[in-house]
């Protein structure tokens, strides 16, 4: 064997080599990952001669699966499929799936291990072969509620509701949104129109702004400065700064108060700095308790932490890296690189509510059988302790006088913020952010609400003008709903 004949016998081994190690890898180790791809519509229109479960809340069925003359089953969305697009998600033949479609795929077309005894069950006694149902904890007044003030007034936003006792989702809306049905069309050229044109669309209305995305909270967050401040002993009578702007402590930036307002000048209360949310009274007050504390509080109360059990995926929110004490002022109030969700926003809300413990937020009730009967609950989880009460106690009071002083009248403990951001964040249409459980004592609902880039205020918005009677409708509708 001459020695080119050598070199391409060893290059042909190697090649043969790579590929089957390339088998090896996809086959043992990522095959999973490949089959349960929601952009693989394989596995969707393998199931549709199987009748799919219902998805519905409240006794109101949200989706459902009908067959056609061929006896292949397609999917319908009964009620209003806008208000819950971002919840239910899409499930396409050509496209894939999303949302609960998608991360429930199993229970609802029935493969899923857990219903393993009940489809032997069925095989033996001869009943159709059919998916189980996912019962979610929305409430449906509540979610009709959330979208339309988010949608009615033309908002990028999105609302939750939460029980706070529970960690219950009552209410999950994003705006824009879309209908789920005009991607189940029997029409190919139709169903292909509508999803390019949501893929195209610069709004993002197939994205879920509650879970998949994160924004800078700003003073919603001087709720976890307060929190640390009180912790470590400060009180609602301690004095901060109250001076119209503050530098920093790299001895250059400066930080105003909104609208370079002053607070009262030299020495204020903390109640009156909660109140009137004022930059420099935060600023001062993290520089007395430092970094590791405060990203300790923020820790309990879930942030930087991953979100498994919603039944959706969850962006994880975030303090950022807090490099040194000038990064801790402007993360203070919830700037430089402070990024929540308004889940996660909500959820910090209900915590306090909750007399400062945590509860795991989920959006999936029970799961049943074609009959209807249970087959599995989920139960409510107490994830820790974020505060002690009496600093839950504390935050609730400074909390109804923030509600107080941004024209609330009822009995609601709220905070809003008002978030710069982008590259010229100075001149950006800041987010309007606003956080809030009610009754202030014993809260059945805990709300967060952000519209972005000031909803139809651009650079004059604020949480209390835009966000704050978003969240207001929000809690009386769940609140009559509990009546």
């Amino acid at each position: 064997m001459n020695r080119a004949i050598r070199n391409v016998s060893v290059f042909v081994f190697l090649l043969i080599v790579i590929l089957l190690v390339n088998l090896t890898y996809i086959q043992g180790f990522k095959e999973d990952d490949y089959a349960n791809n929601s952009r693989d519509a394989r596995q969707y229109f393998e199931t549709k001669s199987v009748p799919r479960g219902q998805i519905t809340a409240g006794g109101q069925v949200l989706a459902q699966s009908t067959a056609d003359e061929d006896g292949l089953y397609s999917r319908q969305y009964p009620m209003d499929p806008s208000a819950y697009g971002s919840v239910l998600g899409y499930l396409s033949d050509r496209y894939g799936a999303s949302g609960l479609e998608q991360s429930q795929n199993s229970i609802l077309d029935g493969t899923d291990d857990s219903l393993f005894s009940h489809q032997v069950w069925d095989t033996l006694t001869g009943k159709e072969k059919r998916g189980a149902n996912v019962d979610l904890t929305l409430e449906p007044n509540v979610q009709q509620v959330a979208y339309e003030q988010l949608a009615n007034a033309g908002y990028s936003g999105s609302v939750v509701a939460l029980r706070p006792s529970t960690g219950e989702v009552l209410a999950m809306a994003s705006t824009p949104s879309y209908n789920p049905a005009d991607l189940v069309s029997t029409d190919p050229s139709a169903e292909e129109n509508a999803f390019t044109a949501l893929q195209n669309d610069p709004a993002a209305p197939l994205l879920d702004r509650s879970t998949q995305q994160i924004q800078p909270p700003g003073s919603t967050f001087k709720l976890i400065t307060t929190a640390t401040a009180l912790q470590a002993g400060d009180t609602a009578d301690t004095l901060v700064d109250g001076n119209s702007q503050i530098t920093l402590p790299d001895g250059t930036t400066t930080l105003e108060n909104y609208g370079g307002e002053t607070c009262g000048g030299g020495q204020v209360p903390l109640r009156t700095a909660f109140a009137k949310s004022c930059n420099t009274s935060f600023v001062d007050l993290s520089q007395r308790h430092g970094i590791d504390p405060f990203k300790a509080t923020a820790k309990a109360f879930g942030i930087d932490e991953d979100t498994d059990s919603l039944g959706l995926p969850v962006q994880t929110s975030t303090v950022g890296p807090i490099e040194d004490n000038s990064a801790l002022a402007q993360s203070a109030i919830g700037q430089r690189d402070v990024a929540l969700t308004p889940l996660q926003n909500a959820v910090i809300a209900a915590t306090i509510a909750n007399g400062g413990v945590r509860m795991e937020p989920h959006l999936i009730k029970q799961v049943t059988g074609a009959d209807l009967k249970p087959l599995s609950t989920t139960k409510p989880k107490e994830v820790n302790r974020a505060i002690p009460k009496e600093t839950a106690d504390q935050l609730t009071d400074l909390m109804r006088g923030s509600e107080q002083y941004s024209g609330g009248t009822g009995d609601i403990a709220s905070k809003t913020g008002t978030a710069e951001h982008g590259e010229d964040s100075r001149n950006s249409n800041p987010h309007a952010w606003y956080v809030a459980f009610a009754p202030s004592e014993n809260a059945d609902v805990a709300v967060a609400v952000l519209v972005e880039n000031g909803g139809n205020r651009g650079q004059a918005a604020t949480g209390g003008a835009v966000a704050g009677p978003i969240g207001r409708a929000v809690m009386q509708a769940a609140l009559q709903d509990a009546q």
